[in-house]
């Protein structure tokens, strides 16, 4: 089960991500955790990447996409894998497509903008414990007042109104050209198989649901 997994940020992917690697005893592909492990192990391509860390430069989706061809092929992706934060780019997934580093589903969990915001901006934490609340949601006892120690909550900064629209307009910038690519690609042999599933109200039945829709449209 090679999955991808296409999310607004709040939508809910990491959540989900971790219901579908227990549930299909998968690992999850992140980037970040590749890129570290390379570097750590000395390994060329690691060599090559601590270089370009080193000297604040941007890493070339060349070298990304040669570690995840080499990462795909450890014995812990026999039974498949879950990709995530790749590609983020149209150039990744096509150059995916030219590696051969194959998918099974691409599932979006779609979620208006309006309840991200609401999700993200209604996000207070306590810094002292990294405890976090949401006035709608889990709201504290007190408005603004942590439970137990009775200190102020606060709003980080990836929570403001400003930056969460900011990381939506990314998003869009970045993702609406592959839900295209990987569309069009299911639209011609149905392979990736492309699922779209709405994202709002209970975890466990947005759970279910993208379950239901794989084993339908296995």
């Amino acid at each position: 089960m090679r999955i991808l997994l296409l999310g607004k940020p709040g939508s809910g992917k990491g959540t989900q991500a971790a219901h579908l690697m227990a549930y299909y005893s998968i690992p999850q592909i992140s980037t970040g955790d590749m890129l570290r492990a390379a570097v750590a192990a000395g390994t060329p391509l690691g060599q090559q990447a601590k270089s370009i860390m080193d000297s604040g430069s941007l890493m070339s989706d060349d070298i990304m996409i040669n570690l995840i061809k080499e990462r795909v092929q450890q014995p812990d992706c026999a039974g498949g894998y879950l990709l995530d934060g790749f590609p983020r780019t149209l150039n990744q997934a096509e150059a995916m497509l030219t590696e051969q580093i194959g998918l099974d589903y691409v599932i979006e969990i779609e979620v208006p903008d309006a309840e991200i915001i609401t999700r993200l901006t209604g996000r207070r934490v306590h810094p002292g414990s990294g405890r976090v609340y949401h006035i709608v949601y889990q709201p504290p006892q007190m408005a603004d007042v942590d439970d137990e120690t009775g200190e102020p909550l606060v709003q980080r900064d990836d929570d403001t109104e400003v930056t969460v629209l900011k990381r939506l307009q990314v998003y869009d910038q970045q993702t609406k050209p592959l839900i295209v690519f990987y569309q069009s690609m299911a639209a011609e042999d149905n392979t990736p198989r492309y699922i779209r599933v709405q994202g709002v109200g209970d975890v466990e039945a947005v759970r279910e649901t993208i379950l239901r829709e794989v084993g339908r449209s296995g």
